[in-house]
């Protein structure tokens, strides 16, 4: 294996000939060897996507360059980002572990390529948690006259620790159409995937009733309009019909936090993009 450093290319432009000629060329020139290439063309909004991976000598600076006339040739929306990096993640919470958990466990293992600064919640009960896996704890209370402070803090955290992704795991909280715009196209969350159909309190108590045979998990990107943003990723487990709702609940859970760590993990490897309400997910 070379080690020579590598660097993600993502780009999205309007589709047309001659785009993947243009980058590849660009990427010869500065030396750089692909070892991996997606491409994808909407024919919905007629975008087109590509990721790339690439080794080059020539470092970030060289290969920016290299790339600038090609972004302008092809109104590119393109970014570089080096591969090495971890994303700088901040995690919400509230007293459910099971999607924290295996978010931090993930990362020590080194599975997900994230760096947590703190992890933020409106109770104390995962402080423990936390401490365990040495990750700064801070207890941020929401109330009816606290919650504009609370998001203001957020956001202040967001820039204090220089976060590029916030992962709402298992947050109880409605974040405020201000703050989902902040955080536009860099905030996940996870639910299961019974709405609509089974809205407010114990879902799958209410599924349960129901006698549902497939429950899941829904991970998607924080909008103004609740639970609505744009999917990333979805997942289901079968159910029979002798599982208790205490059972549903855990199956579910389980679900859900592979689901989310999964999500987080595209995102911090560059393999999502959007595209319009849509995502485009190069796995």
């Amino acid at each position: 294996m070379s080690n020579l450093p590598r660097y993600i290319i993502t780009l999205a432009c309007p589709d047309r000939p001659g785009i993947v000629h243009a980058i590849t060329g660009a990427l010869l020139a500065a030396g750089s060897n692909i070892v991996e290439s997606q491409q994808f063309g909407s024919p919905e909004t007629g975008t087109f996507f590509l990721r790339v991976e690439v080794e080059t000598p020539s470092g970030l600076g060289p290969l920016q360059e290299r790339l600038q006339p090609v972004r302008e040739a092809f109104d590119m929306r393109l970014e570089v980002h080096a591969n090495a990096a971890p994303l700088r993640t901040l995690i919400l919470c509230s007293t459910a572990e099971h999607a924290v958990n295996e978010l931090l466990f993930q990362r020590r293992t080194g599975s997900l390529p994230i760096d947590i600064p703190v992890i933020v919640s409106n109770h104390e009960v995962l402080r423990p948690l936390a401490q365990f896996h040495e990750v700064p704890f801070e207890h941020l209370p929401v109330g009816p006259g606290t919650k504009a402070a609370a998001e203001e803090r957020i956001l202040a955290l967001v820039e204090e620790h220089d976060v590029e992704l916030v992962v709402l795991a298992r947050y109880m909280q409605i974040l405020s159409d201000d703050l989902c715009r902040a955080l536009a196209g860099r905030a996940i969350n996870i639910h299961h995937s019974f709405l609509p159909s089974f809205k407010g309190a114990r879902p799958y108590h209410q599924a349960h009733e129901r006698g549902v045979k497939l429950i899941g998990a829904t991970a998607h990107y924080v909008t103004a309009d609740l639970d609505e943003g744009p999917i990333i990723d979805q997942d289901v487990t079968r159910v029979r019909h002798d599982r208790t709702p205490e059972q549903l609940v855990e199956r579910g859970r389980t679900v859900e936090a592979q689901t989310l760590a999964r999500a987080v993990r595209w995102h911090a490897e560059r393999r999502v993009l959007l595209d319009g309400h849509r995502t485009v997910v190069f796995d």
